[in-house]
């Protein structure tokens, strides 16, 4: 998903403020990715981690622990952790999706192979290990082993809900809170407890990830049926030809009379699409309004996260985060 579109881009003052921070992070990055005994490894890493990301996940990390007074080391050990497991998801990502183009560049596993995706992002996950636990703060080591784990167990659950007509916003909010926001309320939340805050501002962090991911991920769904494919990186329509139940559809399913949910039935569960059955499938998005209510929904958690970074001490990374807040859902106002 492209941040580049709104008028105004606070991952970039972010990114210019941490700027010294994330050339160590960067730096430990290329260190950690590095293996004498098989180049494969930082070939296939390289591929991606240099694809143009906005690195927002460990700016995250970075601006949290600032935010609480942080003035130690280990928040680069930590960002560049949640930066290793992030392109270790999108490794094995791709593979499930059998995905061909990420970040408008072909995918690892397209120019490899999928073993090698598989096993270097096996490398990664391990290697993201090697980093939290030089922190020396089992707290640490905790939050972010359950969020490895609840982002394995939030993409074992779509494999099962995807494509099952029956799957509800409930479901689908446990698929995006362990895919997407798991990662974005742990970067944060391990922010403050590397700067040692209090308890409060601990919990302030992780409901700001937790609600900021969950914005994130609802807009990138939206956009696949009303973005523009220059700048998402995705063609109209993806998510539909791979049959992903997503939460505009769920809306729609949800209101659908008999004739119109067999027509869910025929392209995503059964998968038998034919030419004009995505633009029958806006149609219905349309006449339900399921499109505006999934923005209504992006606006709400994008204010959930805004109130939450209220209540941490003022500074301008602060402000910068509320602003993100804004920024993630600008493209769909």
């Amino acid at each position: 998903m492209s941040l580049d579109r709104a008028a105004t881009k606070p991952h970039e003052a972010l990114s210019a403020i941490l700027s010294e921070d994330m050339d160590a992070v960067n730096a430990l990055i290329r260190a950690r990715m590095a293996s004498e005994h098989a180049p494969r490894i930082p070939e296939v890493t390289a591929h991606l981690v240099n694809a143009g990301g906005k690195r927002l996940r460990p700016m995250l990390t970075l601006a949290a622990a600032r935010i609480c007074g942080y003035d130690g080391p280990y928040h680069v050990h930590l960002a560049a952790t949640v930066e290793f497991i992030h392109t270790a998801t999108l490794l094995h990502d791709d593979v499930v999706d059998e995905s061909a183009q990420r970040r408008g560049r072909p995918t690892a596993n397209l120019l490899w192979d999928n073993k090698s995706s598989v096993l270097v992002g096996d490398y990664l996950f391990s290697r993201s290990f090697q980093l939290m636990v030089e922190t020396g703060n089992l707290r640490v080591l905790d939050i972010l082993a359950n969020a490895s784990a609840t982002i394995a167990e939030g993409e074992v659950l779509q494999l099962t809900a995807a494509r099952d007509l029956r799957t509800d916003e409930d479901v689908y909010l446990k698929v995006v809170r362990g895919k997407t926001a798991a990662l974005f309320s742990a970067a944060t939340e391990v922010g403050g407890v590397i700067a040692g805050a209090d308890d409060a501002q601990v919990q302030a962090l992780f409901d700001y990830g937790d609600a900021l991911g969950i914005a994130f991920q609802i807009v990138d769904d939206l956009l696949d049926y009303q973005g523009d494919p220059k700048a998402t990186g995705k063609n109209v329509g993806d998510d539909f030809r791979e049959r992903k139940l997503t939460l505009p559809v769920i809306k729609a399913v949800a209101l659908a009379d008999g004739e119109e949910r067999a027509f869910w039935q025929r392209v995503i569960e059964k998968g038998r699409q034919e030419e004009g059955d995505l633009d029958h499938a806006l149609t219905l998005l349309h006449r339900h309004g399921a499109l505006e209510a999934t923005r209504d929904d992006a606006l709400s958690w994008a204010a959930k996260a805004k109130t939450a970074m209220q209540t941490l001490p003022e500074s301008e990374l602060r402000t910068l985060l509320i602003a993100l807040s804004d920024y993630v859902v600008a493209r769909v106002n």
